[in-house]
C-alpha cells in the first residue's frame, strides 16, 4: 500500500496539481478502505456468531434426541427382559405339559390295551347278555357308576 500511495503522490505532483489535494484524496481512500474493512470484519464476526449460535442450537437438539433415544432404549430393554422372563416361564410350562401329555397317553394306551384284553376274555360270556348286566353298574376306571355321590359324615365323627 505504501508504494501505491507514493505512486499517487508522484503522479499528481507530476501533473502539476496541488499536492495537498492528492494527499487528501489518498487519505480519503485510506479512510474509506479502513471503513470498508471494519464493516467487512463486523459482517464476518456476525456470520461467525450466527454459525456458533446455529451449532449450539444443533448441539441442544441432538442432546435432546439422544436423551429420548436412551429413554426409549431403556424402556425397550425392560420390555424385552419382561417378555424373555414370560417366555422362559411358558417354555417351562410347555415342557411340563408335554411330559404330562405323554404320561396321559401312556395311561390311555394301557387302558385301551387292558380293555381289549378284557373283551377278548369275555367273548364267550357275552353271548347270553349276562356279562353286560353284571358290568352295567361298574365303571371301567374303577369303582361304581355312582361314585359321584357325596360322602356324608355321620354324627359319631363329630365327637372326636
Amino acid at each position: 500500500m505504501a508504494s501505491s500511495s507514493s505512486t499517487y503522490r508522484s503522479s499528481s505532483s507530476s501533473d502539476g496539481g496541488n499536492p495537498t489535494d492528492s494527499v487528501v484524496a489518498v487519505d480519503d481512500r485510506k479512510r474509506k478502505r479502513m471503513l470498508s474493512n471494519r464493516e467487512s470484519a463486523r459482517r464476518s464476526r456476525m456470520r461467525k456468531q450466527k454459525h456458533v449460535d446455529d451449532l449450539t442450537a444443533q448441539i441442544n437438539q441432538l442432546s435432546n434426541d439422544n436423551r429420548q433415544i436412551l429413554t426409549s432404549l431403556t424402556v425397550t430393554t425392560q420390555l424385552y427382559m419382561k417378555i424373555q422372563a414370560e417366555n422362559s416361564i411358558l417354555t417351562a410350562q410347555m415342557s411340563e405339559l408335554s411330559t404330562r401329555l405323554e404320561a396321559l397317553n401312556e395311561i390311555v394306551d394301557l387302558v385301551t390295551t387292558t380293555n381289549d384284553q378284557i373283551d377278548d376274555r369275555t367273548v364267550g360270556i357275552n353271548c347270553d347278555g349276562y356279562y353286560d348286566e353284571m358290568m352295567s353298574g361298574v365303571n371301567p376306571w374303577g369303582g361304581s357308576v355312582y361314585s359321584n355321590q357325596p360322602i356324608m359324615a355321620n354324627d359319631m365323627m363329630n365327637m372326636y
